[in-house]
């Protein structure tokens, strides 16, 4: 199965012009859904999640070459996606000059109003209370709740000590714990 190839292998037919077109469906085959559920996470609606990663294709795409494998491969490309969720965020901030709670409160309409979200309700409450999270605290509340990374892997992806991204989590979590404790 596609979804079974090392790393190593797809990065061997990479480098060699007649299999790289092979290379890359097998890169997508393996991490399309993986990428696309963590930018989903960030900024919610289904075609900037889809957008946003293509363009991490893409970017992947054009670096590879340069990919010295002292990470994974896919610890890699996820750092990638993450910077480009909190450039996407950021840029949406300054584009309609809006807050970060009036973000928070734009993102959870869109959550509500999503046909590819169907939750139940915890789900959806569960998700509401991320959104009011800072980008990074929502990046890393994602990365080990929903993904089950290792610290030591968060940090790779995102250049943050162990420490700060553990105290990160905790800060995340007392904040979702806060919020979902007053709606009941």
């Amino acid at each position: 199965m596609a979804t079974q190839v090392e790393d190593a292998e797809i990065l061997s037919k990479f480098r060699d012009e007649k299999t790289r077109n092979e290379a890359f469906n097998l890169l997508l085959a393996k991490y399309q859904q993986k990428i696309y559920w963590h930018i989903r996470r960030m900024v919610i609606d289904h075609d900037d999640a889809d957008d946003l990663a293509q363009d991490v294709f893409i970017k992947v795409w054009k670096n590879l070459a340069g990919f010295r494998s002292d990470s994974q491969l896919y610890t890699w490309m996820y750092r990638i996606a993450s910077n480009e969720c909190i450039t996407f965020l950021n840029k949406k901030k300054q584009r309609n000059n809006i807050s970060i709670e009036d973000e928070a409160y734009n993102l959870a309409d869109t959550l509500a109003d999503s046909s590819y979200f169907n939750g139940d309700a915890a789900q959806a409450k569960l998700q509401n209370a991320i959104l009011t999270l800072p980008e990074k605290q929502r990046l890393v509340f994602n990365m080990k709740y929903y993904d089950d990374m290792k610290y030591e892997e968060m940090s790779e992806v995102l250049g943050t000590s162990v420490g700060a991204l553990k105290a990160s989590f905790h800060l995340a979590t007392k904040k979702i714990e806060a919020i979902l404790l007053a709606q009941d």
